[in-house]
């Protein structure tokens, strides 16, 4: 007989990587052949401009949800419930109370974590370091990366974390190998247009380049989100940077693919708060670009700094722009770089790999006595 899991998860719209692992989660039949899989997605926001704002809408929504999962439980008699909380905010609280039923009804719970900001929410708020305890109390969780630990060490034994980096569906599926690069050379910001993504950081750099008379180009592709149309080309015309720098608009499916097949290598300078394994840097290791990006969260743990790429500090936009010049000026080596990125995406990032870790990892905590 079959394990029941009950995945409460977050799921499009809207699109981000949290949501974007839930819905390879539900639709993996690897995973769906192995467990009686029920699902129930806890979103409530329709936008990224949304998530983490509270509205009566919201609030409906959450009780009808709460609801719901109630009953599912009652039904279903799950061996394990799956949960996709809030690392901070307000969600934290909306997380207590489901866990806290959860828990009532004397459910094994596993937590996987898809962003961070516990260590420093808590530092915060002393109602927040109680709702903390009570969360992570009795439960196993799921971190994408080892250098994700400290953020949650206060609440959770290591010996009740369970490691699974993120993985995706391949879709260069003919092989695809960068041969040379483009003239003139081509970077990529593959991202929603949130400033904390660092997108002001690059065109900084970009500003960098451009009065040393270096010839290059740097497309932006992604939704307007924090950084504005206005703003974005207020930036541009600031910098002086209007013959190197494009913003093509958010691309999806075959679109994206080829601004990926397009580009000589990515930038993503990233320091938003709850960064933790961008699904954006793997997509680029498969179409073996070279990426650029900043010691924030598990990327430590996606780009090897010197052999897949460039791992630089946050805002740091002088040392970003002395590793785009690397890669302009060492062409044979970048594209070496890119190579050895897509022999680890296929090693380590794929999405048939990803969906295996979990079922081990759901298997063995279904077995797990629990010891918290």
């Amino acid at each position: 007989m079959k394990s029941k899991i009950l995945f409460i998860m977050h799921m499009p719209p809207p699109v981000h990587g949290a949501a974007m692992m839930g819905q390879y989660v539900h639709d993996s039949k690897l995973i769906n052949e192995k467990f009686e899989c029920h699902y129930v997605n806890p979103s409530l926001s329709t936008s990224v401009a949304n998530v983490g704002k509270v509205s009566l809408g919201k609030i409906v929504f959450m009780i009808k949800n709460i609801i719901n999962i109630i009953r599912k439980v009652k039904n279903i008699k799950p061996d394990l419930c799956y949960y996709t909380p809030t690392a901070d905010g307000w969600g934290i609280y909306r997380d207590l109370v489901v866990l806290s039923l959860l828990k009532w009804q004397k459910q094994k719970i596993i937590l996987h974590m898809h962003n961070k900001g516990v260590r420093v929410f808590s530092e915060k708020h002393c109602l927040a370091r109680w709702a903390y305890r009570r969360i992570f109390k009795n439960t196993y969780v799921i971190l994408l990366a080892k250098e994700l630990y400290p953020d949650i060490q206060k609440y959770v034994l290591e010996k009740n974390i369970y490691y699974c980096p993120n993985g995706i569906p391949q879709t260069n599926l003919d092989g695809y190998k960068r041969t040379s690069v483009h003239t003139p050379y081509t970077f990529l910001f593959l991202s929603n247009m949130i400033e904390t993504k660092g997108v002001v950081e690059l065109l900084k750099a970009c500003s960098v380049l451009s009065k040393k008379g270096v010839i290059y180009t740097c497309n932006f592709v992604g939704k307007w989100s924090t950084v504005t149309e206005e703003r974005f080309y207020d930036f541009v015309k600031e910098f002086c940077i209007e013959e190197n720098v494009n913003y093509l608009g958010a691309k999806y499916n075959e679109d994206k693919i080829s601004e990926l097949r397009n580009a000589d290598s990515l930038v993503f300078p990233t320091y938003y708060p709850g960064e933790c394994f961008p699904l954006v840097l793997i997509e680029a290791m498969e179409y073996s670009l070279p990426c650029i990006s900043t010691i924030e969260g598990g990327i430590p743990s996606l780009i090897n700094d010197g052999g897949t790429g460039f791992l630089v500090q946050s805002k740091d936009t002088d040392a970003l722009a002395d590793k785009m010049l690397w890669l302009i000026e060492h062409q044979e080596e970048g594209l070496l770089m890119g190579k050895k990125g897509r022999n680890r995406f296929l090693d380590n990032f794929t999405l048939d790999i990803f969906e295996h870790r979990m079922i081990d990892i759901l298997s063995a905590v279904i077995k797990a006595k629990n010891n918290n």
